[in-house]
């Protein structure tokens, strides 16, 4: 199961600038995570600061 990014992310960009994948992006102004490349090392959860990835 890969992460998501929820509806209460605030778009500051902490995740994209830490995935070491550079599977974040940024569509239609939210950011999305690959979720066929995710390999779950939780990165982008430990950064963010409002608690807004978590596993799908």
């Amino acid at each position: 199961m890969a992460y998501v990014i929820t509806d209460t992310c605030v778009q500051c960009g902490s995740c994209k600038d830490e995935c070491p994948l550079e599977l974040i992006s940024e569509a239609n102004g939210k950011y999305v995570i690959n979720a066929e490349e995710c390999v779950e090392c939780g990165t982008c959860a430990d950064i963010c600061p409002n608690d807004a990835i978590h596993v799908d």
